[in-house]
């Protein structure tokens, strides 16, 4: 019921979306003598605002078409390595022979498009062949196709990582760090030879127990029938999903912001004032970072439970009894992939400690093979967008892939 009366507001909303869109238009016309004032700059403000913020939003272009390989700008082409019901296997493929590491990021599957990592990308496109899966809107997938939940995403890692072989680096952000590291040590229990040679978590739930935030108190503060109660709903028609049961992505965002409620109202603010005096540079940079942050998928309820159940409320991976598809998963198995955590002082995601967790429940794997970053003054987003991860987040990945990097690429 929860998802029909929000297909019913959203439709109930769109002639005031119209007649908003119409007074923007209309206070921009040059020929409007009220255009140019106070009042007609406010208006036209309050309306450009009021649309773009109850619209709904698409899944966002990666907008990546070249990038900068030895000081020459070269094409980039998007291509479709695997096509799976819950998965896309995007290839950003750079018209250039130089051999670089082969580097497969791993999106969150939790609310966002994998577009949000758009900034990640291009950082990391100059010098690596950059991999990265793009997950599937639940809303979109019908009742026909297969069920997916956290096993589903460890059973793809390993696909991917073995579809593209031997010396495949993998980087996880975020909520992906627990399935990613499971697949990881399934992998090199088995002495499987596309085990990956570095491994980089960036800002994950590892050990939720450590440095507990508001995200991590709410998993465990109910049970997971509450979760299955109150959050999950059915899709409504006429989305090729119907019927699917999923957590669908406005309740998602909903939390994102209410999270940070005063932070964003500041920055509605600040986009408002921006809009009245004209400066369309500053007014373009916060829309366009809105319209990725309030594009958002549903995500299959089945792995939004699973994920509850073993990651936040059991803590399966760190109390080492996560046992997937029957093989229990020893981290204490992995010994030749190093591994590479970063945190951010500010990340009110996943807190300090919990990614740094994967170092101490891989009592064999070589100190040498161990590295942490505790990036200072930096949320959660900052780790894989903005300044920081550009100038000092990014280096560090860089020099760890090449210091662990193998001969023999194919």
């Amino acid at each position: 019921m929860l998802y029909y009366m929000h297909e019913m507001q959203r439709l109930g909303m769109a002639p005031a979306r119209l007649f908003a869109e119409a007074t923007k238009r209309a206070m921009r016309n040059p020929l409007n003598p009220v255009a140019g004032t106070y009042f007609g700059r406010v208006l036209g403000s309050a309306a450009d605002l009021f649309e773009h913020q109850t619209r709904r939003y698409g899944k966002p272009d990666w907008g990546i078409d070249s990038t900068v390989v030895d000081g020459e700008v070269v094409p980039v082409e998007i291509e479709e390595a695997i096509h799976r019901t819950w998965c896309r296997l995007l290839h950003f493929k750079r018209a250039t022979e130089r051999d670089d590491p082969r580097l497969l990021i791993c999106a969150p599957y939790s609310g966002h498009f994998a577009t949000l990592l758009r900034g990640t990308v291009e950082r990391l496109l100059p010098n690596h062949d950059v991999y990265v899966t793009d997950w599937s809107d639940a809303r979109m997938v019908p009742m026909t196709e297969d069920r997916f939940n956290f096993f589903d995403y460890v059973d793809y890692v390993v696909d991917f990582l073995h579809f593209l072989g031997p010396n495949t680096h993998v980087m996880a952000v975020c909520q992906p760090s627990v399935p990613v590291m499971a697949a990881v040590a399934l992998m090199s229990g088995w002495g499987d030879g596309c085990a990956p040679p570095t491994m980089m978590l960036l800002g994950g739930p590892v050990d939720t127990r450590r440095s507990a935030t508001a995200v991590n108190k709410l998993a465990t503060d109910h049970p997971l029938e509450w979760f299955e109660r109150n959050v999950i709903v059915q899709v409504p028609p006429p989305y090729p999903g119907m019927m699917r049961n999923v957590y669908p992505g406005f309740i998602q965002l909903t939390n994102f912001i209410s999270m940070n409620l005063d932070r964003h109202i500041e920055a509605q603010h600040a986009l408002f004032e921006h809009l009245v005096k004209g400066d369309e540079d500053a007014a373009e940079k916060r829309r366009s970072f809105y319209e990725e942050y309030m594009a958002v998928l549903d995500l299959p309820a089945e792995f939004y439970l699973s994920t509850i159940d073993l990651v936040f409320q059991r803590h399966l991976l760190p109390r080492g009894e996560l046992v997937v598809r029957w093989h229990k998963v020893k981290p204490e198995a992995i010994d030749r992939t190093a591994i590479l955590c970063i945190e951010g002082e500010l990340d009110d995601i996943s807190g300090i400690g919990q990614t740094k967790a994967a170092l101490d429940i891989t009592p064999n794997l070589p100190a040498r093979m161990k590295h942490y970053h505790l990036q200072p003054q930096t949320g959660h987003y900052g780790l894989f967008n903005g300044t920081r991860w550009r100038d000092e987040i990014a280096p560090v990945i860089e020099d760890f892939v090449r210091a662990h990097d193998r001969v023999g690429r194919g």
